[in-house]
């Protein structure tokens, strides 16, 4: 499990189904969305969990991507603006605080 964090987006790498279950996430609501891209505003820190997909995550300003795919742990802090490119449809359980 290795965690690195960029532009501010927290990313958790395959973490362990404990880490899941503490988190409550399987019981989280789920999202998707086919491949696309759109601008998002974080108006709440968001943790979400990537079951599949793959997306590019772009903060505003930097034009640098931050990439994300299935079996992710990430967080995004409130008030990030960003724009989403998504690649491969995405599944995901999430979680606003």
């Amino acid at each position: 499990m290795t965690t690195t964090e960029k532009s501010g987006i927290k990313i958790v790498k395959n973490p362990p189904e404990s880490k899941l279950t503490d988190l409550g996430v399987r019981s989280w609501p789920k999202w998707g969305c086919p491949p696309s891209k759109f601008p998002w505003t974080y108006s709440a820190k968001e943790t979400c969990y990537l079951l599949k997909g793959k997306v590019k995550v772009y903060p505003e300003g930097s034009d640098e991507g931050v990439e994300i795919g299935a079996g992710d742990l990430v967080v995004f802090p409130k008030g990030m603006n960003c724009t989403w490119d998504v690649s491969e449809t995405v599944d995901k359980h999430y979680n606003f605080e």
